[in-house]
């Protein structure tokens, strides 16, 4: 396995915090010629949740390592936080897409399944940046065409709104000084974006969410059904914010309380079943990329 810790430079923005440096952690799993030596697997980008005051531990390893168990590549973006402001962890994010898709085959990464994990603030990133990847000031920073785009999204209890069921924390941190700045609140509220070339979502919060309001995810659905954009929504009954992977892997004392919620990340990476023709377990990949369903 590939495991190692690079250092992401976004270039000069003035967002960025001078005294922190954002970095890319990667798990890729080898390849063998037992099994195939040719694979390109799935590439999940972690990103933490935190409010954009901190990142998460429980939405970083745990999360990555449960996807590499599933034969998927991974990697945990730490991305600039507050006093760093937007767009500059937008800006990281672009940065750590395109670096996995320009090593794609030294790093046997699949360039058509890179997708955005993010968790809270952490999804509130990742719906972001599926929704303002194609925006001028994210490509003219880099010189991008197309080397950085998602091709799907994970948006687990994600902020979305800045408006009236907003997390107020995580947008305050996000804009700094300029948290009052209309156009600038209307350019975060991740489902005032969506756009046709907003990739596909898998979604899921719980109804009794009392940090992040249910109605986030509900709005990001609904804006991405009004473009016909397939996308995936769960809603559990209960479990609190941050739950992760709702498991004793992230909590030190967990009573059990709200194990339904554990089924999420299976329901994100499917097996397709055997290959009929080669007779071996056919390729595990994310949901996010499964055919879109046609009537």
């Amino acid at each position: 396995m590939i495991y190692k810790t690079l250092k992401i430079d976004a270039g000069s923005c003035p967002g960025a915090d001078p005294d922190y440096q954002p970095t890319l952690t990667l798990y890729l799993p080898d390849n063998t010629r037992e099994i195939d030596e040719n694979r390109r697997r799935p590439t999940v980008v972690v990103l933490p949740g935190g409010g954009y005051g901190f990142r998460s531990r429980r939405e970083a390893e745990p999360i990555a390592l449960k996807f590499l168990a599933e034969d998927c590549n991974a990697a945990i973006l730490e991305y600039s936080v507050a006093p760093a402001v937007f767009p500059e962890a937008i800006l990281e994010t672009a940065k750590a897409v395109a670096l996995l898709r320009e090593n794609a085959e030294e790093w046997h990464v699949n360039p058509e399944k890179i997708a955005v994990c993010g968790f809270s603030a952490g999804g509130h990133l990742a719906a972001s940046y599926g929704t303002l990847w194609n925006r001028d000031f994210v490509k003219n920073h880099f010189g991008y065409t197309d080397e950085h785009k998602p091709n799907g999204m994970i948006l687990c209890y994600p902020v979305i709104t800045s408006g009236k069921r907003t997390h107020g924390g995580s947008i305050d941190n996000l804009l700094g000084e300029k948290r009052n700045d209309p156009d600038l609140l209307e350019l975060v509220s991740c489902e005032k974006q969506v756009t046709e070339d907003t990739p596909r979502a898998f979604i899921w919060h719980t109804f009794d969410d009392g940090a992040v309001p249910i109605q986030n995810s509900l709005l990001m659905a609904s804006a991405l059904a009004e473009q016909n954009i397939n996308t995936e929504l769960h809603i559990f009954p209960h479990a609190p914010h941050g739950s992760s992977l709702a498991n004793e892997t992230v909590y030190g004392h967990y009573d059990g309380s709200f194990d339904e919620c554990q089924v999420w990340i299976d329901m994100a990476v499917r097996v397709p079943g055997m290959d009929r023709h080669g007779g071996s377990l056919a390729e595990k990949h994310l949901n996010v990329f499964r055919p879109t369903n046609t009537q």
